[in-house]
Parts: structure tokens; C-alpha cells; sequence
């Protein structure tokens, strides 16, 4: 764990899986904008996450940068047990995910296992030791990024969409749960976004066939209806999945 500056005690405290990437990033660099401490995620590119957040500091606000795997259970609770020293997460946007797309008699069992793994149980594993303290704390946004492919599925996707899928499910239960103790939980299903993960899928001629907007969203759209989720104007949105896709769906 790399400590970039020193969490002030007035600033909640935002975790954010997987964001070394572009949404992540974006959801980033837009919560520490809105005051945040933002504890900015990656699995093994721990330098990108240390530049992200040693960006965020030196536009005047305050970050950390953390590695671990959220496949690996036990690596998962340790790191949050760490964090969890310097006091609650009260923002978790559940960011981390992959994919190995394939047509479905053609799947791989390790392409099916990798893909649940990080998205599904990388939620599992990240959540659970974070809410008992955020309970305690009677306030928290709990925010899941999940995909379009879960609402309307895609060819080629049955193992994403079946992760991402369950994701949604679990946001609606999980809601329920927490909804007494001013916890609010939310899932965010990009469609097409400009990203590392839509690069060389989609050509413009697609683009223009199954997006009605006729464009791919922009990761600082999503990273705006993260914020909106995450703040104080949306404490009595809770349990719905919100998806920012152009009007595909």
C-alpha cells in the first residue's frame, strides 16, 4: 500500500476497485473533486494507481493507492482490514471486472471461471468486510458497475453478462438489507464507453447501427452518475440499476 497524503478528518472515504482503468480512473479523479479521500485500486499495475493518485494530490486533493488481488479472498480482507484502520469506507464503487469473450460452445471453463471470479466473487470478497463498519457509521453508498450486456445480454458475453447479471441481482438484495441504516446500493450498467475494454470491438459503422446517440459514452459520464449516486442528493435512491447507454436500451 502506497500512502500519497495524509486523509483529513473531515473527508469520507472512497474505495475504488479497478481503477487503473479508464472508468475507474474517471470515477476517481471526479470523487476526489467532489471532496473525497479517494483509496484508488489496482490489482498488479500498482504504479498506475500510485500516478493516479499522486495526480489527484497535487491538484489539492487527497488520495492513497492500493494493490491487491479481489480474487484472492484472504489478500482482499487483509488489505481491507488495513485500510479499515484509518477508519470506515463509506464510498465503495465496485469497479473491477474483465473480460474473455467467446461464443458460448466454444467457452473455456478458465474463461468462464476468470471472468465470475473478479467480477462476482471480486464484489464478495471486496464488500463484505467494508460493510459491517459502514454500518456502524449510519451513512454509506455502496455502487456496483455492472454492463448493458446484464440488462439485454450480447453475443459472445454469456460469461460477462452472467457475472455482471448477478451483480445486479445482489444490488437489489443487498439494498433491502442495508436500506434501515443509511445505506444506499446502487448498480451503474455502462453501455458502449470509450475505454480500454471497448477498444476494437466495436467499429463506428456498429457504433451507428445499435447506439441511437450514435457515439460511445465518455468515461466521465459514467464517473458523473457515480458521483450523483455517491452523494448526499441521492440518499433516497436505492436499489436500481442505472444504465448509461446512449439509449441502446
Amino acid at each position: 500500500m502506497n500512502d500519497t497524503t495524509t486523509t483529513a478528518a473531515t473527508r469520507k472515504r472512497a474505495l475504488v476497485t479497478g481503477a487503473s482503468g479508464a472508468i475507474g480512473r474517471a470515477i476517481s479523479l471526479r470523487l476526489a473533486r467532489d471532496g473525497l479521500h479517494v483509496i484508488v485500486h489496482a490489482n498488479n499495475r500498482l504504479a498506475a494507481a500510485t500516478t493516479l493518485a499522486e495526480e489527484i494530490v497535487a491538484a489539492g486533493g487527497s488520495a492513497q493507492a492500493i494493490a491487491f488481488d479481489v480474487t484472492d479472498r484472504e489478500a482482499t480482507h487483509a488489505a481491507c482490514a488495513t485500510l479499515l484502520e484509518a477508519g470506515p469506507v463509506q464510498v465503495l464503487v465496485n469497479n473491477a471486472g474483465t473480460h474473455e469473450d467467446a461464443a458460448f460452445p466454444a467457452l473455456r471453463e478458465s474463461q468462464w471461471q476468470q471472468v465470475i471470479d473478479v467480477s462476482l466473487n471480486g464484489f464478495f470478497n471486496v464488500t463484505q468486510p467494508l460493510t459491517m463498519p459502514m454500518i456502524r457509521t449510519r451513512w454509506g453508498r455502496i455502487i456496483n458497475i455492472t454492463s448493458v450486456a446484464a440488462i439485454a445480454g450480447n453475443r459472445g458475453q454469456v460469461n460477462y453478462a452472467a457475472a455482471k447479471g448477478a451483480i445486479n441481482s445482489a444490488t437489489k438484495s443487498l439494498a433491502l438489507e442495508l436500506a434501515s441504516r443509511g445505506i444506499t446500493v446502487n448498480a451503474v450498467a455502462p453501455g458502449i464507453i470509450d475505454s480500454g475494454m471497448a477498444e476494437g470491438t466495436f467499429d463506428k459503422a456498429t457504433i451507428d447501427r445499435i447506439v441511437p446517440m450514435k457515439r460511445t459514452g465518455r468515461a466521465d459520464e459514467v464517473a458523473a452518475l457515480v458521483a450523483f449516486l455517491a452523494s448526499e442528493d441521492a440518499g433516497y435512491i436505492s436499489s436500481q440499476i442505472i444504465s448509461i447507454n446512449g439509449g441502446m436500451i
